[in-house]
């Protein structure tokens, strides 16, 4: 039986994947890329080996059905879906020059989620698996400013587990540790929190 990275992966198209990148010491990094002008990548480090990112704003918009009045064929840039030790992760990500706008980003992750939603819908039909993504917690993450000279802010304290509380990161080394995006904090001081309690 397939778990449900691996089901995405029979899925999806071979063109939608980001790239990831085996490490010899086992650890696992995406890369994700933006083709606006200038181009830009994100590398995210320390994702789990159960990995998959996929470019959901490659899903053609349904402008042909929708009149897109509130948004609704909107998208993020990313969905990546991880495993973990029997924990399911789904974090939306849009990539963003600049500031952009927060209601036009909350509606790409919306759109996103949307997408995953047709893939289960998908996968339920045809694959005939009727917990596929069920039991996966979900984040929201923004990504801004991923060139420039600032230190690494984050904004907000929250769970950040729907598009209106989505986590806010500027990454300008161009590189996040995937605890980063599930806690917006990085591991090594989830750790030190852990160790003084």
């Amino acid at each position: 039986m397939m778990n449900d990275v691996e089901v995405l992966r029979d899925l999806l198209r071979e063109d939608a994947l980001a790239a990831t990148e085996q490490s010899s010491s086992g650890k696992t990094t995406v890369v994700l890329e933006e083709s606006e002008e200038p181009p830009y990548q994100l590398s995210i480090t320390g994702v789990p080996y159960d990995t998959v990112a996929f470019k959901t704003d490659r899903f053609p918009p349904p402008t042909s059905v929708f009149n897109n009045r509130r948004g609704e064929c909107k998208r993020a840039d990313y969905v990546i879906v991880a495993l973990d030790e029997g924990k399911g992760w789904i974090v939306y990500v849009e990539m963003k020059r600049g500031h952009g706008n927060r209601a036009a980003i909350e509606r790409q992750l919306r759109g996103a989620k949307c997408v995953v939603s047709y893939c289960r819908a998908i996968v339920e039909q045809f694959w005939r698996e009727r917990r596929f993504l069920q039991d996966c917690d979900e984040r929201f993450v923004s990504v801004r400013d991923v060139r420039t000279d600032k230190q690494p802010t984050r904004r907000r304290r929250s769970r950040h587990d729907n598009p209106e509380d989505m986590l806010l990161l500027t990454a300008p080394t161009g590189t996040l540790r995937f605890e980063t995006l599930l806690h917006g904090r990085p591991a090594d001081s989830l750790q030190r929190k852990e160790h003084l309690r």
